[in-house]
């Protein structure tokens, strides 16, 4: 898929997403330690939690399980039982659960206001929203390519609604490389510490500890990732 093309249905993907994940809601406690979820960015089950995580301005260690991926999606057999996504992890109360809306409420009522907005509550009519937008980018992050495991997890710097992000988290999903995802929203609380680091409000941003690499843009993510860690 050319640069172009890759973009375009990028951002209809986004329009399909209907404004989930753009800006943040409203934030209730804090978690001490970062949330794990085990998911693939092409599932649009996975994209629901994603959207909630981003609007409850929460970090979470991502392990991406692609179709065909080997490096986690037995973790998630072993912990829970069946290998389905998304699998998300909370050391901060020991919960393990499956099933998206489970996890969307679960997240609103420990972390947020204590209830779902409307649209990530709509059951199936939510469902087929975010299925949509996973039809429009045409199976991209769903099946895993060969790479070279990373000795520390990557970072980045998102969040679910931006149309370039989205390429960024596709090509971590597909060479199965774990990352920290720093959600920065609009109106994010995090956004003045990101610009302090980084220089500007810009998304995505990598920064990978293995090289010591920092970068913004998409396309020079897309292609660093793949000439650093893809066999």
């Amino acid at each position: 898929m050319n640069r172009a093309v890759d973009v375009t249905t990028s951002y209809l993907s986004s329009v399909l997403e209907l404004g989930a994940g753009l800006a943040t809601t409203a934030q209730g406690a804090r978690p001490e330690k970062r949330l794990e979820l085990y998911e693939f960015e092409a599932c649009p089950f996975c994209r629901k939690v994603r959207e909630a995580l981003s609007e409850l301005d929460l970090e979470a260690l991502v392990y991406p399980c692609p179709k065909g991926g080997g490096r986690f999606r037995a973790e998630v057999e072993r912990r829970g039982g069946k290998a389905q996504f998304p699998f998300l992890v909370d050391p901060n109360t020991g919960r393990e659960l499956y099933e998206s809306a489970a996890i969307v409420r679960y997240l609103y009522a420990t972390y947020g206001s204590g209830r779902a907005p409307f649209r990530l509550a709509l059951g199936p009519l939510d469902t087929a929203r975010s299925a949509a937008a996973s039809l429009a980018r045409a199976g991209k992050g769903a099946r895993h390519r060969p790479a070279r495991a990373p000795e520390r997890p990557l970072e980045l710097w998102s969040f679910e609604a931006s149309p370039y992000c989205r390429l960024a988290r596709e090509t971590l999903c597909e060479l199965e490389l774990p990352y920290v995802l720093h959600n920065v929203a609009k109106r994010s609380p995090g956004r003045p510490a990101f610009v302090a680091r980084s220089g500007k409000m810009q998304v995505p941003y990598l920064f990978d500890p293995n090289t010591g690499r920092e970068m913004f843009e998409s396309a020079d993510i897309v292609r660093y990732l793949a000439e650093t860690y893809a066999l």
